[in-house]
């Protein structure tokens, strides 16, 4: 599929799988439209991206704000939702329910509200791509609560795939990615973890935000791919070692 003056929005495309992908869909020709919560974090990426961007400040926890985003857009052709939070993770004898609920309010919640969001100006036969995580599909031992959003979204592509045909809909599913996500994690902690991972994957490396991002414009561009999950992984799922 050419994308060549095609519109895509990308929420969640400031930084790391969001932003790559804006980069790589430029390549295409498309023209891309950033939202992310902060303003200035859209602007700077708006900047890098060059031309062929915009983007303004949207929160996707807030249904009106999406509803008066999406109208103001106008018709568009692609939803990319690269929006996560960083909660929900940790054995389940020391989890807080808070913390789990905080990462469906993070996670789950804004990538729903802002796919219903669009239905009303996306292209007929457009597409919506979700950004899970391989945690859906994974047995890693204190990921649990992350399985259960990722698995929550990826649970219902199917089912929106064919209720809202001929929109496709699908998800990626990446596995450990160097973005600023991991920023979570003390510097020290977070080198360690990289180490243990890229030991942990077939291909002896963690993902960087380029390769999700090639994902997410294969999904985009091949209009006979519908209600598929893509493992983005590296093949960390081959492998249970690794313990968050």
């Amino acid at each position: 599929m050419n994308l060549s003056g095609q519109r895509v929005i990308i929420l969640g495309g400031a930084s790391g799988v969001g932003l790559a992908t804006a980069k790589s869909l430029v390549t295409q020709g498309a023209n891309v439209i950033i939202g992310g919560r902060q303003a200035e974090k859209v602007k700077q990426a708006v900047a890098e991206v060059g031309e062929g961007a915009s983007g303004e400040a949207v929160d996707a926890a807030d249904s009106e704000q999406l509803r008066t985003f999406f109208q103001r857009v106008g018709k568009f052709d692609h939803l990319v939702l690269t929006l996560s939070g960083g909660a929900g993770a940790g054995p389940l004898r020391t989890l807080e329910m808070d913390a789990l609920g905080k990462g469906f309010e993070g996670k789950f919640w804004p990538q729903i509200r802002a796919a219903q969001a669009s239905l009303e100006t996306i292209r007929r036969d457009g597409s919506i791509t979700f950004v899970t995580a391989i945690s859906a599909r994974n047995s890693m031992p204190g990921t649990a609560g992350l399985a259960a959003i990722n698995g929550a979204l990826e649970a219902m592509v199917p089912p929106l795939a064919s209720e809202l045909r001929p929109l496709r809909v699908n998800a990626v599913s990446p596995g450990i990615i160097a973005t600023p996500w991991w920023n979570i994690m003390p510097e020290k902690q977070r080198v360690a973890f990289f180490k243990e991972s890229a030991a942990a994957t077939s291909v002896g490396r963690v993902g960087e935000p380029e390769d999700v991002a090639l994902s997410i414009v294969y999904l985009i561009q091949n209009g006979f791919v519908t209600g598929s999950v893509l493992e983005c992984d590296g093949g960390l799922r081959l492998d249970n070692s690794v313990q968050l």
